[in-house]
């Protein structure tokens, strides 16, 4: 189900329903001919009485009140705010599982307001970048932390529209950045991490090499005109690349290798490892109209990693096995897919391409389950820089395609008109690929 849908799981922050910010606040004319036509609308929708009644008892719950009528007297006064503020705070904790002092809770939500700023400046800076000015946040908005204070200013008619809706985007990220620190804290995904990099740097790469002895290479590479794929690419050194001069359809790809040991081989192979910052996983909640991190989230910790050639990927492929054996660990590969030798991808992320070749599967092993990305030096260049497979693209398109961008920064009050900002951003990104 799209998170545009009148049934998704955020039907609250939809701006097309009946919790829409509007010009005037909430309260500010309760009998006027919107009100009443609000009223009128949401009696149609036995789904969305049920919603208003919840968000309404949450309201009061949270704020310590009765009615409606206790949220003005809470805006202007600010004794009252502070007090219901700190009793809220409590039940934030408590909610989050967050042991500890007033202190402690509250570095809690500052770190989850942190990130659902996070969520709008990595937009920002990457897939809407041309447009930062356009979605830039209020400032007060920005410098808020406290729910309570966000919650409140929804009802405030001293905001402009968008700072209300800002304060009520910023409310609802908190809440999704606070169920992914709590998800992170109940499967210790710090912990497994470290872990992780332990077992790499100890079993799996070899034991010539010191800790981050990387030795830098280059890939240069063919394209073909039609979609840009790559036709041909050999691996150089850095003395005969920088004495290089590139033609048109041609590209220079820095990788960084580490070695493995194969016998008495040392095999290179480029790693990346990621472990996802919450920004991203809060992205991944929207596009997958998700509030619980364990059913959406599932690559949590990652790597991906970048051979010569297919035989390399099966002796790496054999080698990981051994490795987590000689660490006292089976390691069982799951919802394998490989299309690294033909075939098409079958992802089923909005946004993603049929033509994206990968070995992908996920390791069980230590007690964790990591996501391996596989890739030839010819793949991994065509996930980087093929028309309709690049990476780059790909944001794109999953960040508009989902509806997470018109959820966000909706038309009404952004006036932002995501198909065209779409197409513009895939010409943009193809022009960076392709002529530099």
């Amino acid at each position: 189900m799209s998170i545009l849908n009148r049934k998704s799981i955020f039907t609250a922050m939809l701006q097309d329903g009946p919790f829409a910010i509007t010009a005037e606040p909430p309260l500010h004319h309760p009998f006027s001919r919107e009100t009443k036509a609000w009223v009128r609308e949401l009696c149609r929708d036995q789904l969305l009485k049920t919603k208003y009644w919840a968000v309404r008892n949450q309201i009061f719950d949270f704020l310590g009140i009765n009615s409606f009528d206790e949220i003005l007297t809470l805006i202007h006064n600010r004794s009252l705010r502070v007090r219901n503020g700190a009793r809220a705070q409590k039940l934030l904790g408590n909610m989050f599982g967050i042991d500890g002092s007033s202190g402690e809770i509250n570095r809690y939500l500052r770190d989850y307001a942190r990130t659902a700023d996070d969520v709008i400046n990595s937009l920002r800076a990457k897939v809407l970048a041309p447009y930062s000015s356009h979605i830039e946040m209020t400032n007060e908005i920005e410098t808020i932390h406290d729910p309570v204070e966000l919650l409140l200013i929804i009802f405030d008619d001293r905001f402009h529209r968008k700072a209300r809706f800002e304060a009520k985007r910023k409310l609802m990220l908190m809440g999704l950045a606070g169920s992914i620190d709590q998800r992170e804290r109940e499967t210790e995904t710090e912990e497994q991490f470290a872990r992780f990099l332990d077992f790499l740097n100890d079993y799996v790469w070899s034991p010539s090499l010191k800790i981050g002895d990387l030795k830098i290479s280059y890939l240069h590479s063919r394209h073909a005109p039609e979609d840009f794929s790559c036709t041909d690419v050999r691996v150089i050194s850095e003395e005969e690349a920088a004495g290089l001069s590139l033609e048109p359809g041609e590209k220079l790809t820095l990788i960084k290798r580490r070695r493995f040991r194969d016998g008495n081989r040392e095999v290179p192979i480029y790693v990346t490892i990621r472990k996802k910052p919450p920004a991203a996983k809060v992205l991944k909640l929207l596009r997958k109209n998700e509030k619980n991190p364990a059913a959406a989230v599932d690559d949590e910790l990652g790597l991906m990693a970048v051979l010569n050639s297919i035989g390399d990927v099966k002796l790496f492929l054999r080698h990981l096995t051994r490795s987590a054996v000689r660490a006292n660990s089976f390691m069982t590969l799951e919802d394998i897919s490989d299309t690294l030798t033909g075939g098409n991808y079958g992802g089923t992320a909005t946004g993603s391409s049929t033509k994206t070749p990968m070995l992908k599967f996920f390791a069980r092993l230590g007690g964790m389950r990591v996501e391996f990305i596989i890739h030839t030096n010819r793949s991994y260049l065509n996930y980087r820089y093929q028309r309709d497979v690049a990476h780059d693209e790909y944001e794109v398109k999953r960040i508009i395609d989902s509806g997470v961008a018109e959820f966000l920064f909706p038309h009404d009050i952004y006036h932002l008109d995501m198909a065209t900002i779409r197409e513009q951003q895939i010409r943009r990104f193809r022009k960076q690929i392709e002529e530099c």
